[in-house]
């Protein structure tokens, strides 16, 4: 069968036979070059490890060889094995350092499988892919992520486990060459010395100690170069939100704040930003984990948000990052589709109260308002103030509170979350107190304060819950009693709208205890019900219903489904339920020092204290 290739109706052309006459679609070069390039790294290792693996017809020809080529050949396909490995998820998120180092690497790993195992398939396959490298280097033009000299740290740690345990692999892999029985703790002994360069008290027969001293010795040496590397290179900062950024999103907010309620919260300070080329909108986001993580919806001008999401998209692929969008509305989440082909899920429901219609009285808020009365009847008083309302001392004492009643280790928040309490630009933001005297006299360093809640402007009417933090000696019940205080105080202050917390899945929940539902969803809220002992999820959905909210839909915006485990994932390391970072010392900061970030991933406002409440 003839097959005739007509340049001006190449389409018509089936796929098959394209793929056949011209390789693979570049877009899909970097996945083939990673994998293929964690398979030939693996072959590298089993060359330099297993005596069995390097046997070929040409092997005696090794006895001609200088005396130390053949160990030092052995140590440079381990190496270029290992570092191939490393190499390997670079390569398939497009990374040009990547690049670089893999097409140094291959020649090396094909002269070392070709002089010390003397495969002559195991060099083709390095040399071929070189030249898929070579051929597609177009498609590797992604930009380094941002960086922390901490991964110094955590590559010492990672790759010295890796090499002690692959340096007892390569210990044990010459059971006929051993001289005597040596136990575990010899074999351990003679890897930590090996990777120094030392030799250990294991001995070999046959000149095999010296590939296995070379070897050892290239695993330390990979060790230190990496490490060293790390530490020393020029350091990327995280994402941080400029002076003039702030300046130009707070103006953005202040003519278009009150269509979003997570609109200030693009002001967190550990947030990047791009605007759109107007400067009419603007996107904030943080990476993490190679995902690139917005939150809300845009911020400004809907007209002009879609410039602001190409620019958006644009930093995300000239970095290869993972775009994803966490809890934007349903015109956001039209906008976002519709702009950029990415597809939407719901993720959960935002309870939002109307202030007009709220009201503690009737059979349906029988629970909230005898809470409320029992614990007013127990000394509680409420105070609702601005937060520019507030004296030094007072707003001193709130901040310390605040970072000491925290319930967790870290930090939380991000999606919801500002991070800060009392910042001079946050004038408008509304502090709700709970006080009571203690009744043996004593002093506390908080003064008479037992719990505080902290509000963040949303447009000029309306306030979007942010915080919630009280005494763990204070009774049980002090979230009602200061949302209900800062509801009926709304009017005064000029409020008509609240946002509470963030419930995920509430439709899932709501349905799946009713009345005939199915196998399916009553299994879906089990499963929920179960990860709620870690992530709150049905108490804060039982938290929110309890003030008779609306409730407004909010999505997740990805790209593939494939995608979504690693944004979760990425979600839950914004928002502090993974820490991957580690512990730095003096973490800790003094009570006179800024706060530090404190939400929460479900319901930022909310974590543990809703268990007690």
């Amino acid at each position: 069968m003839s097959v005739t290739v007509d340049g001006d109706k190449s389409g018509s052309v089936p796929v098959r036979v394209r793929r056949i006459l011209h390789g693979p679609p570049p877009e899909k070069v970097p996945a083939l070059v990673g994998t293929a390039c964690t398979l030939i790294g693996l072959i590298d290792i089993a060359a330099g490890v297993f005596p069995r693996f390097r046997a070929s017809r040409v092997h005696a020809l090794a006895e001609v060889l200088p005396g130390t080529l053949g160990p030092l050949s052995a140590a440079l396909s381990l190496s270029a094995g290992v570092l191939l490995l490393l190499l390997a998820h670079g390569l398939k998120r497009h990374k040009r350092r990547a690049w670089r180092a893999a097409v140094v690497l291959l020649p090396l790993g094909a002269v070392a499988q070709f002089v010390w195992r003397h495969s002559v398939l195991g060099a083709l396959l390095s040399l071929a892919l070189l030249t898929l490298l070579v051929r597609h280097r177009g498609e590797f033009a992604a930009l380094p992520d941002p960086r922390s000299r901490w991964k110094a740290l955590a590559n010492f740690v990672l790759m010295g486990a890796g090499s002690i345990l692959l340096g007892l692999v390569i210990v044990s892999a010459h059971p006929r060459r051993v001289l005597g029985s040596p136990s575990l703790t010899d074999r351990l002994e003679h890897v930590l010395y090996g990777l120094f360069g030392v030799e250990g008290p294991v001995g070999y027969t046959g000149g095999v100690d010296w590939t296995v001293g070379y070897s050892l010795g290239a695993l330390g040496m990979l060790t230190a170069l990496t490490t060293v590397y790390l530490a020393f290179r020029p350091e990327h900062p995280a994402a941080r939100l400029t002076e003039d950024d702030e300046t130009r999103l707070r103006a953005l907010l202040a003519r278009h704040g009150g269509r979003d309620s997570l609109g200030h919260f693009a002001l967190r300070r550990d947030k990047g930003v791009v605007f759109s080329p107007s400067g009419k909108a603007a996107v904030c986001y943080r990476v993490v984990s190679g995902v690139m993580l917005a939150s809300g919806d845009p911020i400004g001008d809907v007209e002009a948000w879609p410039g602001a999401i190409e620019r958006f998209m644009d930093e995300a692929k000239a970095h290869s990052w993972t775009p994803a969008v966490m809890g934007c509305s349903e015109t956001g989440g039209e906008v976002w589709t519709r702009e950029t082909g990415l597809d939407a899920l719901e993720l959960g429901d935002e309870a939002v109260v109307d202030v007009a219609d709220f009201s503690l009285s009737g059979r349906a808020m029988r629970n909230v308002r005898q809470m409320v009365k029992r614990i007013e009847r127990g000394g509680y008083t409420t105070k609702v103030r601005r937060v520019r309302d507030l004296s030094d001392g007072e707003l001193a004492r709130v901040r310390r509170a605040a970072a000491d009643w925290r319930g967790t280790d870290t930090e939380r928040g991000f999606s919801m979350a500002l991070g800060r309490i009392g910042d001079p630009g946050d004038g408008d933001a509304v502090i709700a107190t709970a006080h009571k005297a203690d009744e043996d006299g004593s002093t506390s360093p908080y003064g008479d304060l037992k719990a505080i809640i902290h509000f963040v402007p949303w447009g000029p009417d309306g306030m979007s819950l942010e915080l919630m933090r009280r005494d763990r000696s204070a009774d049980p019940g002090m979230n009602e009693l200061l949302i209900v205080a800062a509801l009926q105080e709304s009017p005064r202050l000029g409020i008509e709208r609240v946002s509470l917390n963030f419930a995920m899945f509430r439709a899932a929940l709501a349905r799946g205890e009713k009345i005939g539902a199915g196998p399916v969803l009553r299994l879906w809220r089990g499963l929920l019900v179960f990860l709620s002992r870690w992530f709150q999820i049905e108490s804060l959905y039982k938290f929110n219903a309890k003030f008779r909210p609306r409730w407004e839909p909010r999505f997740v915006v990805y790209r593939k489904s494939r995608d979504l485990p690693r944004i979760g994932f990425a979600a839950m390391q914004a928002e502090g339920f993974v820490n991957l970072r580690l512990p730095r010392p003096f973490a800790r900061r003094s009570a006179a020092a800024e706060p530090r970030p404190c939400a929460h991933i479900v319901a930022p406002q909310a974590d543990r204290e809703v268990r007690a409440a």
